[in-house]
């Protein structure tokens, strides 16, 4: 049961902060003017990339620590603060700058090569691992046991395959929603990750001065 409930703590901060649906209107500018195909493999490219991103840095998230002398405590507050932010911004309704660059595909994807590479950037990175995945993986592995890492991942794995699936229906589920629900169902995402990052930065300051918990 323990791993039960890290898996779903950690899908759910997976998708309030790297939200596949407010991530669907970009992927879909992307592929706009491509075959099916292509379209396709843009988003195995990208989410598979976006994958081995926050593995690694689940992964890794305690050598990371020692190398750079960080503590938790520091990791919570200013991933609390990133996560805070982008909630903050999702709720306003502006697109997050550390989530989604502005992209043009008329003249940013000319060739099948241009296609793939924004597949990478923006696309994997920094729209699907952007700072505040990055630094929830962190959080989330940084003191806990290899297994819970693992099922981290797993959780991250299971809402990549969930995203794939979004993605080859977006145009469907985009005209069967319209935009209007699009936009309140990113701001809701949105206070989901406002308060993700408020229980952070919490725990950080609890971590910190272990004092203001008596």
């Amino acid at each position: 049961m323990l791993q039960l409930d890290v898996f779903g703590m950690a899908f759910m901060a997976f998708f309030a902060i790297m939200n596949p649906v407010s991530s669907l209107p970009i992927y879909l500018s992307i592929t706009e003017q491509e075959d099916n195909d292509t379209a396709r493999l843009v988003a195995r490219k990208g989410l598979f990339v976006a994958f081995l991103i926050v593995a690694a840095f689940s992964l890794s998230g305690k050598l990371i620590f020692e190398i750079f002398g960080m503590t938790m405590p520091a990791l919570r507050l200013a991933g609390g603060v990133i996560v805070f932010l982008i909630g903050l911004q999702m709720l306003q309704g502006g697109q997050n700058s550390t989530v989604t660059h502005p992209i043009n595909p008329e003249s940013a994807v000319k060739n099948r090569e241009d296609v793939l590479g924004v597949a990478i950037s923006p696309l994997a990175t920094p729209m699907l691992a952007g700072p505040g995945t990055i630094a929830t993986a962190m959080n989330l592995s940084a003191d806990a046991s290899f297994v819970n890492v693992i099922v981290t991942i797993m959780a991250f794995a299971v809402l990549c395959l969930s995203t794939y699936v979004l993605f080859l229906y977006g145009k469907r589920i985009v005209k069967l929603l319209g935009k209007s629900a699009m936009r309140v169902m990113t701001r809701m995402m949105g206070l989901i990750l406002a308060v993700i990052g408020t229980q952070m930065i919490i725990n950080g300051i609890y971590d910190a001065f272990p004092m203001l918990k008596s």
